[in-house]
């Protein structure tokens, strides 16, 4: 099967890391190993992160552009015509115009992975991205729903005959080394971990809720934090208090360097303010390292509560804090829970079945045979 794969908001191949980018990756490569060929007819980034209508207007024209020309390549026969459009994200910042134009200029299915719909936005700055996107996601005859919050809103404004298809996120273990993890905890102070990126809004609110709960956990707890980013001073002085129990690792992009830091960990800690899913979730799983985080939206599709990490209500600090302090004073639980991660990560979660929901979504009997 041969797919037309648009990426509005992050394109995979994008030099800045994200949760973002990687599950674009992560769609990239499970298609690809479910047996399709690849084409991109546009790589135009249509965020707009502030709600200009003049913005948003001259990105859709020249999504729409990219689409006439790839639709006239096909048609030329200069471009392999598709059997599907792909669309990975689409909402009112970053909403698809050129994959719904390419399906119906060439009459192919358009599938849509993690659509979602913001019925507040349909006034005000951002009216005319939430149009754009509520068009798409109307145009869409599949829309894979990798964050259950979603399914609500989509199910509810779903045209006649759309599909909303459960599509748990999912991690590729052969693009990380695979770590040994004693099955008993070595003696000492437990060693927690932050990985994101450290911007205002929602990830600096998260750093704080963490910072607050740190001071409750033992003194001997050491925190080990990989990001980087524009509130990166506001982050450090939020932990300066903690002196050198709290390490800065700056952007760690090095997967082998990121794995030996979830290997070296007793627990993800991190309060996923606004969270859709988070990939660290899934990552830190891989080594076998369990997780504490907020309930935000997709986060218990990726963290089991009581089996592979705990959850606590979203943007809660109080909760976070006393949760935090429970299982600093249970370190056994912790390698339980870490045991289950990895399983999880590793047998359900994984790239191969990824590969094999794809290939039933887009109807490919095998590996490869439309």
């Amino acid at each position: 099967m041969h797919v037309a794969m648009l990426t509005p908001l992050k394109d995979p191949d994008h030099p800045e890391p994200s949760g973002d980018r990687a599950m674009a990756r992560l769609l990239r490569a499970a298609l690809r190993q479910a047996g399709c060929s690849i084409d991109v007819p546009s790589r135009r980034r249509m965020l707009d992160r502030g709600g200009d209508t003049a913005l948003m207007r001259g990105l859709a024209a020249q999504a729409a552009a990219d689409a006439d020309a790839y639709v006239a390549a096909v048609q030329a026969g200069a471009a392999a015509r598709p059997d599907a459009v792909f669309t990975y994200h689409v909402y009112y910042k970053a909403p698809d115009v050129a994959g719904p134009r390419v399906a119906r200029a060439l009459r192919v299915p358009y599938v849509v992975a993690e659509g979602s719909r913001a019925p507040r936005r349909a006034g005000g700055p951002w009216a005319e991205g939430h149009a754009l996107a509520e068009a798409a996601l109307d145009a869409a005859d599949t829309v894979l729903v990798l964050n259950e919050r979603d399914r609500e809103v989509l199910a509810r404004a779903a045209p006649a005959g759309q599909r909303l298809v459960a599509f748990p996120p999912f991690v590729d273990a052969a693009e990380w080394p695979d770590l040994p993890r004693p099955p008993e905890r070595p003696a000492g102070p437990l060693r927690l971990l932050a990985v994101a990126m450290m911007r205002p809004g929602d990830k600096l609110a998260s750093y704080a809720i963490l910072a607050e709960a740190f001071a409750a956990v033992p003194a001997g707890v050491t925190l080990d934090i990989a990001g980087d980013g524009p509130a990166r001073a506001a982050v450090e002085a939020l932990f300066a208090p903690f002196g050198t129990r709290v390490r800065f690792h700056g952007l760690v992009a090095d997967k082998a360097d990121l794995a030996r830091l979830y290997a070296g960990a007793d627990l993800l800690a991190w309060p996923a303010v606004n969270e859709a899913f988070g990939m660290v979730f899934l990552e830190a799983a891989l080594q076998g390292c369990p997780a504490l985080a907020g309930a935000a939206g997709g986060v218990p599709g990726v963290v089991r509560h009581g089996e592979t990490g705990i959850l606590v209500p979203d943007r809660d600090a109080a909760a976070f804090t006393r949760a935090l302090a429970a299982a600093c004073g249970d370190p056994s639980a912790l390698v339980a829970m870490g045991a289950a991660a990895r399983r999880f990560a590793r047998q359900e979660r994984s790239l191969s079945g990824a590969a094999a929901r794809l290939r039933d979504v887009l109807g490919i009997d095998g590996p490869g045979r439309p």
